[in-house]
């Protein structure tokens, strides 16, 4: 029989694997796994001041080359339950809809690309022409410090290597096949801290009101950051919050803060961006205003996995099932291909993420259905030598 990756996408979603617990999701997948011939290693990663993180890395398979699929079952919380229509963790199916937290992200990823490995294996004597891992993840919707990064860091000490990844994040906009996450931008968090002098408000001429020096950074830090590159819309920054600790009417604080995040394309490093949000603000201040700037500490650089034949080859399979040709997307949040693109070359491609995060988090069933033979086929060209774009030995 083929395996359903519904029914596993089920069994994942009721394994309330709230980051950090592991709910019991890397349990039920390492022994699904080992039945299949994988070998299944956990790993527990913490430091202080983080809860320590279960981790899975199987593989089956030993020769070159290396094909990766990775994700997390870890989910958000589901806030109020009693707003869902369905409960958030009983997998239920409703109008040919799973719903649940994490159908979307990411446990259905996950349910699809483990389905459409044991239907290789399957069809193929149980034995890759090459070798198949998957890296399951519990941290990726918190800190994520003790889990993909970390797990990379020990299979590369263990001396595994990887020729290419999919990472099975929500990538499509409205259907099943019409984007690839080939990027991401980079994010940086920072607070700009605007210094003046307290006062009574009856007397601004005794006080400095910091709050007129942080306007007008403010107005000169949100100036476009650049025009795009080949790969990547525009850099932008935004405030997300001003905070003067003002409980009264009647006095002029002392400071004003703002905190914001910018978002960067492949023009920018992260200390060049520095660099730059700097002198824009030094130029705008002009020796009237005091402030300074608060970084917070970023391993979310921009990077972009570009056109070549590894892109072709999963872009040939999603055409091939789906009849769409996908778009090369850098837009959307951080991901853990951010780690994972140290190590290999990494696209990202799964569900439709238009429920993710949501009350009632849905897929439609015959998405997960679709999206495993996607994978399933990718798997097959990617060992296929006799097809343009297939892998090759290292």
């Amino acid at each position: 029989m083929p395996a359903d990756p519904v029914a596993i996408a089920r069994d994942l979603i009721r394994c309330r694997s709230i980051t950090p617990e592991e709910g019991g999701a890397l349990g039920y997948l390492q022994t699904l796994l080992g039945r299949a011939g994988f070998e299944v290693h956990r790993a527990v990663f913490a430091e202080p001041g983080t809860a320590p993180i279960d981790n899975l890395y199987a593989r089956i398979g030993t020769a070159r080359p290396n094909l990766l699929f990775a994700g997390h079952t870890d989910v958000v919380p589901p806030g109020n339950e009693s707003t869902w229509s369905h409960p958030p963790f009983a997998g239920e199916i409703a109008e040919d809809r799973l719903y649940g937290r994490g159908a979307v992200d990411m446990k259905g990823g996950i349910a699809c690309f483990v389905a459409a490995a044991l239907d290789y294996l399957a069809a193929n004597g149980g034995k890759p022409k090459g070798s198949i891992s998957l890296l399951i993840t519990g941290d990726e919707e918190s800190v994520a410090v003790n889990g993909t990064v970390k797990l990379l860091k020990w299979a590369a000490e263990r001396g595994e290597s990887f020729d290419h990844c999919i990472l099975g994040e929500p990538s499509n906009v409205d259907v099943v096949g019409d984007t690839i996450k080939a990027g991401r931008r980079g994010s940086l968090n920072g607070t700009l801290i605007v210094a003046g002098r307290q006062g009574h408000v009856a007397y601004p001429e005794r006080a400095d009101n910091p709050i007129r020096g942080l306007v007008t950074l403010i107005a000169a830090l949100q100036a476009p950051l650049d025009e795009g590159s080949e790969h990547f819309a525009p850099s932008h920054l935004e405030f997300t919050s001003i905070d003067v600790g003002n409980t009264t009417v009647n006095l002029i604080p002392g400071e004003a803060r703002a905190r914001f995040n910018i978002r960067y394309n492949d023009r920018h490093s992260q200390t060049a961006l520095k660099t730059l949000i700097e002198r824009r603000a030094k130029a705008a201040a002009a020796g009237r205003v005091r402030y300074v700037f608060e970084w917070q500490q970023s391993n979310a650089e921009a990077f972009v996995t570009k056109p070549g034949p590894f892109t072709d080859l999963a872009t040939a399979a999603i055409t091939e099932v789906t009849g769409r040709h996908p778009q090369l997307s850098t837009s959307g949040g951080t991901s853990d291909a951010r780690f994972i693109k140290n190590y290999c070359p990494v696209l990202e491609f799964g569900l439709v993420g238009r429920t993710m995060h949501q009350v009632d988090e849905c897929t439609p069933v015959p998405d997960l259905l679709t999206l495993s033979a996607i994978y399933r086929r990718i798997v097959e060209r990617y060992f296929d030598r006799s097809l343009p774009g297939a892998a090759t030995d290292q």
